[in-house]
């Protein structure tokens, strides 16, 4: 009988992802003999899929995309409280008990990248983060950890800004702002909108962007995204892309399944490459 373990990252549509190539890297990096697919569910019949999933034998994990990561918290039966706070699960695994877990690995992924990737600290920084969705919510607690000066939250729509400053008030100094009353320089600007993909730019003010800001975009792509380009002709300092963030957040998920971290520099940069 196999010994091999089954894994796979499940959305739709799934076709794009880069997740089964950076997963059996690290394994075979690892020494470990995984396999890791595409598994595409209907829109409709997301925990039927689930479920047939891990019922079958050697089956340990999956990870969650677009657009299942919310329903994975209703689905899983015990949650991290990093996923309870983030309303979003892209990691999911049986306990001894046969109960399907949940956590998210985005924020953790981030930080990661930003500090070890990039050498960027956070703490004691003035941080402005345009958006208020799913991806902005699953990366706010892992930013405040780090002690940050300030963060400003804005978006299109500013109560949605509110909602979530609210919900993440008491972890560290967070407020809103409309995209108006911006005033900057910032020592970091995270844009957490799927702006880039469209070719669009957020309305921000030119003067959030000083010398010395740091700009990262979390979408990424074969050139320098919209948002990044914007920001390096203003002179930002440094622009970094959502690469990376991808990578260490799937790291995080084998972590999770395996008990080991990978290292991450030589898929990262073959990634870069391809």
């Amino acid at each position: 009988m196999s010994d091999k373990q089954f894994f796979a990252v499940v959305g739709n549509p799934i076709a794009h992802s880069k997740s089964p190539e950076i997963h059996h890297a690290f394994a075979q990096a690892e020494g470990l003999a995984l396999d890791y697919s595409r598994l595409e569910a209907p829109l409709d019949a997301f925990e039927e899929t689930v479920r047939s999933f891990f019922s079958q034998s050697n089956h340990r994990g999956l990870n969650v995309t677009v657009p299942f990561k919310e329903q994975a918290v209703t689905l899983a039966e015990q949650l991290t409280e990093r996923a309870q706070l983030a309303g979003a699960v892209n990691t999911l695994w049986q306990n001894q008990n046969g109960q399907i877990c949940g956590d998210t690995t985005d924020g953790a992924g981030l930080v990661f990248d930003l500090k070890n990737n990039n050498e960027i600290a956070l703490t004691d920084k003035k941080i402005l983060v345009i958006g208020a969705g799913g991806a902005v919510r699953g990366v706010l607690q892992p930013i405040l950890n780090e002690k940050p000066a300030d963060i400003v939250l804005c978006n299109r729509t500013l109560e949605k800004a509110e909602a979530l400053a609210a919900l993440f008030n008491e972890l560290g100094n967070i407020r809103t702002r409309a995209f108006r009353e911006l005033e900057g320089p910032f020592d970091l600007v995270i844009n957490g909108t799927s702006a880039s993909l469209g070719g669009a730019l957020p309305p921000l003010p030119d003067s959030v962007i000083g010398k010395g800001t740091v700009v990262y975009d979390m979408m990424y792509g074969a050139s320098t995204t919209p948002f990044n380009q914007w920001a390096l002709d203003l002179g930002a300092k440094q622009a970094i892309d959502g690469l990376g963030m991808l990578v260490e957040q799937a790291a995080e998920a084998f972590f999770i399944w395996h008990g080991v971290r990978p290292d991450t520099r030589d898929v990262l940069r073959n990634l870069r490459g391809n």
